[in-house]
């Protein structure tokens, strides 16, 4: 029987590309030598159906598509070159709405001091918005590249974007997942003080933490370190969410998960959440000392 798209998902999608084309690098962009250093590019598509919830404003779509691909390059620890904006937009938006997604990609490029150096505009049946951005770096971070006896640290709190995408309303929750940040500053100060690997966290922690896994080692994560509030736990509750299932699971979070060794000095505020080891799993200890395997699960395009 004939298989579609639905049944393998975006992952093994992407897999057969890279199948196909030995040219492009297997991480969070690509990397092309370029004038003694490296250009860094990346894109990423927002269809409005799958990636803007529904209070999102105009504003917030396009801050957003400067954010996810900035996020790409902050993974990399690179500095921004340019940013290139393609939009689809149906025949009956108004003229004000669409002004409104332009302000939020030229706030984004200002805030994160990336150039709108270009693009393309069609008509769509819904908002279609994809981004490419462009940036230099000499020694980019890369996925999998951890070393044994590693810290696993994360920039951040996580699981907030996805507790928000359950909630209405103004918190702190809902402003995480219509107002997410990418941690460009952060990505570059990661990089000089020497990680060893890094990624963003996009899909989800667990799914990120198995594309970081080299071959032979594994992660040992913590539940006590991830610092998860009681208001956390009892909103997940009273929704009927696991919130554990929100940290591991969902993403959207775009916090920096990386690695790095125990003798670092780094100079930046982040938690240390596990270590690199050689058990060749990814585990979680639980707060009453369970250990458990970690499912390889994150948001998968396609899959429903």
């Amino acid at each position: 029987m004939a298989l579609n798209v639905s049944d393998i998902g975006e992952k093994q999608l992407v897999n057969y590309i890279l199948s196909q084309s030995k040219s492009i690098v297997a991480d969070d962009t690509a990397i092309t030598e370029f004038n003694d250093t490296n250009l860094i590019s990346t894109c990423d598509m927002l269809i409005e159906s799958k990636h803007f919830p529904k209070d999102m404003s105009y504003f917030q779509m396009g801050f957003k598509s400067v954010t996810v691909n900035v996020s790409d390059l902050a993974a990399m620890g690179a500095e921004p070159l340019g940013f290139l904006l393609s939009i689809a937009i149906p025949k009956d938006l108004a003229i004000d709405s669409f002004k409104q997604i332009i302000k939020g990609v030229i706030d984004a490029c200002s805030y994160y001091n990336i150039p709108l150096i270009g693009g393309d505009t069609n008509e769509a049946s819904e908002i279609i918005i994809s981004g490419t951005a462009l940036g230099l770096c000499d020694n980019p971070m890369m996925k999998n590249t951890a070393r044994n006896g590693d810290l696993i640290c994360l920039t951040g709190d996580i699981g907030m974007a996805a507790l928000g995408f359950n909630l209405n309303g103004d918190n702190i929750y809902t402003k995480k997942s219509l107002e997410p940040y990418a941690r460009l500053n952060e990505g570059q100060i990661i990089k000089k003080a020497g990680a060893t690997s890094a990624t963003d966290i996009t899909d989800g922690l667990a799914s990120e933490l198995y594309e970081m896994k080299p071959d032979s080692l594994g992660f040992m994560i913590y539940e006590e370190k991830l610092e998860i509030s009681d208001e956390f736990k009892k909103m997940s509750a009273d929704l009927g969410l696991d919130y554990l299932d929100l940290l591991l699971h969902v993403g959207e979070d775009f916090e920096l998960v990386f690695t790095i060794s125990k003798d670092n000095d780094l100079d930046l505020d982040y938690r240390v959440i596990g270590e690199v080891n050689a058990s060749d799993k990814i585990e979680i200890t639980l707060i009453d000392g369970e250990v458990t395997e970690i499912e390889n699960r994150g948001y998968n395009h396609y899959v429903s």
